[in-house]
């Protein structure tokens, strides 16, 4: 079961933590398992991008970006190389280092 360290957040994760998660998983759905609220407010159906993730270590290792998360990661706050969107990054066997960005372009949160 692969490992996904998240980074300091200080809203959502302020010490950071670990936290495990088994392959097939999206990186959103084990955050909200294990009491990480990331922002989603989409529910999921790669439609924003609240659940903007910044994966800093086993990138190569999730599924590939299709098309339509692409475009929506153009709109981004804090684009990089290897932003994904949480909902749509599926998890394989290895394990990750993952940034949730201090901003989303989502201006009035919803509680979930």
């Amino acid at each position: 079961m692969p490992t996904i360290k998240i980074l300091p957040h200080a809203e959502y994760c302020p010490e950071g933590t670990e936290i495990q998660a088994p392959a097939g998983t999206s990186i959103c759905e084990a955050l909200l398992e294990n009491g990480i609220p990331i922002e989603h407010a989409c529910e999921m159906s790669c439609a924003c991008t609240t659940c903007h993730v910044v994966v800093r270590e086993g990138l190569a290792s999730l599924n590939e970006a299709e098309e339509a998360e692409e475009d929506l990661l153009d709109r981004a706050w804090g684009l990089t190389p290897q932003s994904r969107l949480s909902c749509q990054a599926i998890l394989a066997q290895k394990d990750l280092v993952v940034e949730i960005p201090k901003y989303t372009i989502n201006h009035a949160k919803e509680n979930h």
